[in-house]
């Protein structure tokens, strides 16, 4: 039966990838199917995989219609964690098609891949 594995990042520099989405995510580096070209990240509480990082040589696309969604419970949560990964080597995205009222912040990681961190309590359908 077909099923679902994991998320696959494209990067060019495998040491810092890791680097930056086990810190970023609480996330362990795994030996499975490790190389050169090749890291499985997995949740720290030993529940699976959560990653994956593939060494690509193609630029990071600036839009792209498939991207990580990284959440938070409020505001403030979500403030704090822009500054910690900011911290561990995201930029700052200048992105223009922000909503009038946005609840996600857009960053790229270190190999300019987009992703989103988004308030919950913000979201439609949120706490709020």
């Amino acid at each position: 039966m077909l099923r679902l594995g994991m998320p696959v990042v494209g990067v060019t520099d495998i040491p810092r990838a890791v680097a930056f989405w086990t810190e970023a995510l609480n996330l362990v580096a795994s030996q499975e199917r490790a190389s050169g070209t090749w890291r499985t990240l997995d949740h720290a509480d030993g529940s699976g995989r959560a990653l994956g990082l593939l060494r690509s040589d193609s630029p990071a696309e600036p839009r792209p219609r498939l991207h990580l969604d990284l959440f938070t419970d409020s505001a403030e949560e979500q403030r704090r964690e822009v500054r910690r990964l900011l911290g561990l080597g995201a930029r700052s995205v200048d992105w223009d098609h922000y909503p009038p009222e946005p609840d996600f912040v857009v960053l790229a990681d270190p190999d300019g891949n987009i992703f989103c961190v988004v308030d919950l309590s913000r979201a439609p359908g949120g706490g709020s």
